[in-house]
Order: C-alpha cells, then sequence, then structure tokens
C-alpha cells in the first residue's frame, strides 16, 4: 500500500484526484500529515467518510512507532524505527537546555565503510525514503521538544540525496513545520556530484566529514576518499559565499597518534583558514577490533587552541549517549538486519 507521508502538496492533489476528492482537499491532508501528525487516515476528521474510505483502500499514512528505546544517564534517547525497504534504522535524540536535536539517518547501514564506524561495518542495505525520514521525528516520543535536526545517523546523506531534500524541503514547506533551514544540517564524507546539487537546491547547513587532512591516510580511513578527493570538493566549498545564514563545519574524529600531531594541525589551518567555516572536534568512541583510540584531552585542547589561533574556529563536540551506543560512529542495526 502507498505511504502519503512524505508527498508534496502536488502530489497529494493527485491523491485526492485519484480517489475522488475535491482538489483543495490536499492542503487539509498536508495539514494532518506534517501539523497535526496524524497517525491514520481516519483521523483526518474534516474529510468525508466516502473519501476518507477510497483513500484508505488504496493509500495509508505510513507512521511506524520505534520498536526500542534506550536512553542514556546524560538525558540522550537512543530509538529503533523500522523501515519501509526492511531492516531498521537507530533514532538519537539530544536535549540541551531549550535545544532538542534529532540524530536522523537516511539508509539502512551504509556504502562508504569508514573503518571507525560502526554503520559502515554493517554494509549497505537499503536507501530510506523521505517518509522513512520523516516518521523518525513526526513517530519520535519527543517530537513537541524537537527543535532541529541533524543527518548524521546511519548513511551517507549525499547516497541517497533525492529522499534527504525532499524530507529538508517538507520540513521547510509553509503547509508543514515551515522550518528555516538552519535548524537542518546534512553531513557528508563528501561525494562531489551530490554536493553540488546540496549547494545549488538547499539552504540547509553543510557538515563535512574530514577527520584527516592528508588525503592518502584519509584515504585509509575513508575509502570514499579514493573516488571523491578533497582535493576536488574542498576548491569547491571555496568557491561559495558562506555567511551567517549557512553555516559550513567540518567534523573531525581526534585519533591518539594517527591525526592529532602539529604536521595535521598545520596542514588542517592552511586547508581552512580562509575559509568561512568551523571545526568540530569529537572524541573518538572506539570499536571492536579498530586500530583508533581516543587521543588525551590535553591533546583535544591542544589541537582546538591551535586551529583558533591559526584562523579556523574551533569547538571540541560533547560526547552524548555513549553508554546506549548512541555517540558518533556507534550506531548500527547489524543483527536487526
Amino acid at each position: 500500500m502507498e505511504v502519503l507521508l512524505g508527498k508534496t502538496l502536488d502530489e497529494l492533489r493527485e491523491v485526492a484526484q485519484q480517489v475522488g476528492l475535491p482538489a483543495f482537499t490536499a492542503k487539509q491532508m498536508a495539514q494532518w500529515l506534517y501539523v497535526h501528525g496524524v497517525e491514520d487516515i481516519d483521523g483526518m476528521t474534516n474529510l468525508p467518510k466516502k473519501g476518507r474510505e477510497a483513500l484508505k483502500a488504496q493509500y495509508e499514512v505510513g507512521r511506524m512507532a520505534p520498536l526500542d528505546a534506550q536512553h542514556s544517564v546524560d538525558g540522550t534517547s537512543k530509538y529503533l524505527f523500522p523501515v519501509s525497504c526492511g531492516g531498521h534504522v537507530e533514532t538519537v535524540f539530544i536535549p540541551d537546555e531549550d535545544r532538542g536535536t534529532v540524530c536522523v539517518s537516511c539508509q539502512v547501514g551504509c556504502k562508504m565503510h569508514c573503518e571507525f564506524c560502526m554503520t559502515g561495518r554493517q554494509g549497505f542495505h537499503g536507501h530510506l525514503t523521505a517518509g522513512d525520514i520523516l516518521n523518525q521525528l513526526y513517530s519520535l516520543p519527543e517530537r513537541e521538544r524537537i527543535t532541529n535536526v541533524v543527518f548524521m545517523g546511519q548513511g551517507e546523506p549525499f547516497d541517497n540525496l533525492d529522499n534527504v531534500l525532499r524530507a529538508t524541503q517538507l520540513l521547510q514547506a509553509d503547509y508543514g513545520w515551515a522550518w528555516s533551514p538552519k535548524r537542518i544540517t546534512v553531513s557528508t564524507v563528501g561525494l562531489q556530484k551530490g554536493m553540488e546539487r546540496f549547494l545549488d537546491e538547499s539552504q540547509c547547513h553543510l557538515a563535512v566529514s574530514l577527520h584527516n587532512p592528508f588525503p592518502e591516510e584519509r584515504a585509509a580511513m575513508i575509502p570514499a576518499e579514493k573516488a571523491w578527493s578533497l582535493k576536488e570538493f574542498l576548491p569547491l566549498l571555496q568557491k561559495r559565499d558562506w555567511t551567517h545564514q549557512r553555516r559550513l563545519s567540518f567534523e573531525y574524529t581526534v585519533f591518539g597518534g594517527l591525526n592529532d600531531t602539529p604536521a595535521h594541525a598545520r596542514e588542517l589551518a592552511r586547508l581552512l583558514c580562509k575559509m568561512e567555516c568551523r571545526v568540530n572536534l569529537i572524541r573518538c568512541h572506539e570499536i571492536p577490533d579498530s586500530r583508533f583510540r581516543p587521543a588525551p584531552e590535553h591533546t583535544m585542547e591542544w589541537l582546538r587552541d591551535y586551529l583558533t589561533k591559526h584562523g579556523v574556529t574551533t569547538t571540541i563536540r560533547a560526547s552524548r549517549g555513549q553508554d546506549i551506543f548512541a555517540a558518533c560512529g556507534l550506531l548500527s542495526t547489524a543483527k536487526q538486519s
């Protein structure tokens, strides 16, 4: 049965026509789906009963509740959601004073095979639809507390760009939550074709998973570097006008003895000092059978201070949800998939 969640207003007009409803009911359906978060078609109470029955014969809303939940001592929550392609994804809610950030997934597993990431070890099992992505927000128990969304969960967003863009556009639509793009951040390892399209079609913030400034070393950690090198995508980013309306950030997981040396710091500063950007240093979270180890805290602080002193605004990201495997690099649904 076809799903309504994830359809645009124009597509809902086509649905209305197909089932014999007036065109204006498309906006009513959109309001029920994207503002009120209705769970089933019978909840669309201002549609005629006959129309609802015709809708139910061919469509369903597409809301799916999480199958499992884990809660960290620091207030972070992780949920296991079923998705339409089969398998499951993990979604993380991170509360922080007056902010509530949701880290959503866009694929079951991932094709990028980053050596330090549990999702990368899982392999790739399918793309999420825009409805699957939005369901992680609409069916989240903390839905009313959400203020921001980051596409930093399972999967590479630019490898599923059609559905990621559709989900972000629906969040911004005036018949939906009418969000500013400043509330949405999309992350990538640097897929150049997807990056060009994202920069042209979206005003959402961009976060690039960098992790090493030397291409050869980066390729050993992130195999995608061999196909989409930072030598190619950094010039693309340098040409763009980054203002306070749109933020560019680089994610840099610090691995003890591997990418935290003075040489790495100097090269990072050289590459980024002329760009309007910031660097988020991320603590390494160890995974089984891995060569990667956390850097000492004093090294994290030294690297932050060095980069900031040399013109690159740098912060250390607080690690959240590590005790429930919800922190960066720890998401995996291999057992469920």
